[in-house]
């Protein structure tokens, strides 16, 4: 099971008696992001701070950017839409419409034709950008969870993108190193790394192998809901968005921007 579905676990077990030990205390505490309150309270980090379209439609800056810049293909929308209804307690690891419509005018610049995406959920952004790849392009779509490939693959073949997209069901490090031992560093457009924090440092690393010069490497959830600025949070997640934020800083392998498009992207180009 992946860390963050195990401190998912862990934390809603022990809400209960966290809670009641705050009760007495008439406090509110936060924990590896997480925030408990004396009322019973469990807030996850993506509930405390979240720029996602699809989860803060309040946010008067976020409405009025979707209303004046959103194309979303009807496919797309429905599988955004029933994602959202069918995996609500996973449905913070979507990604959301105006972050993928970006990417998809990268992949237009860089004439892209090979792609890898590392976190997939139920496909969202893979069918978005293999809806614009050449007929013989493809996306090597890595995830764990079979389920949710299993729901989205009625979507990939609504879009007519099936053959588009190579789904690789096992750890992403192991399908990245089975793209080396194929001979095929060097040669990817643009990678897309949304996957276990803990582990961002490798996959970077992975990734500027496998792309090519001039190719880019797309970072998720760079600010992690709020949390790698908060000198107060320290756990794994956290610390490993943190980690990989300064490797990417100082690394003069690369041209960077950072971004705050959802939860953050930082763009790297390798030189």
């Amino acid at each position: 099971m992946p860390l963050l579905q195990v401190l998912n676990q862990v934390i809603a077990n022990n809400a209960l008696v966290i809670a009641a030990s705050l009760s007495a205390l008439g406090a509110t505490v936060t924990f590896a992001g997480y925030k408990f309150s004396h009322r019973g309270e469990v807030r996850k980090p993506w509930q405390n701070q979240n720029k996602k379209s699809f989860m803060c439609d309040n946010d008067p800056q976020i409405k009025y950017m979707i209303d004046h810049s959103l194309r979303e293909p009807e496919i797309l929308a429905s599988l955004r839409k029933d994602t959202v209804t069918t995996f609500k307690d996973e449905a913070f690891m979507l990604c959301p419409p105006e972050e993928c419509q970006f990417f998809t005018i990268l992949l237009k610049l860089l004439n892209a034709k090979k792609v890898i995406e590392i976190g997939t959920f139920t496909g969202y952004n893979a069918v978005s950008m293999a809806l614009i790849l050449p007929e013989d392009g493809k996306v090597v779509a890595c995830d764990i969870e079979q389920k949710f490939a299993d729901f989205g693959r009625m979507y990939w073949k609504s879009a007519g993108v099936n053959h588009k997209i190579d789904f690789r069901l096992q750890p992403a490090m192991k399908t990245l190193d089975d793209l080396l031992e194929a001979g095929e560093a060097g040669t990817y457009d643009f990678v897309f790394i949304d996957a276990d924090k803990v582990v961002m440092t490798e996959y970077y690393e992975k990734s500027l192998q496998l792309i090519r010069r001039g190719g880019i490497i797309a970072l998720d959830n760079v600010m992690w809901y709020g949390t790698v600025y908060d000198p107060s949070v320290h756990e794994p997640f956290t610390d490993g968005t943190r980690a990989v934020n300064v490797k990417v800083k100082n690394d003069d392998r690369v041209d960077i921007s950072m971004l705050l498009i959802a939860d953050g992207v930082t763009l790297a180009m390798k030189k």
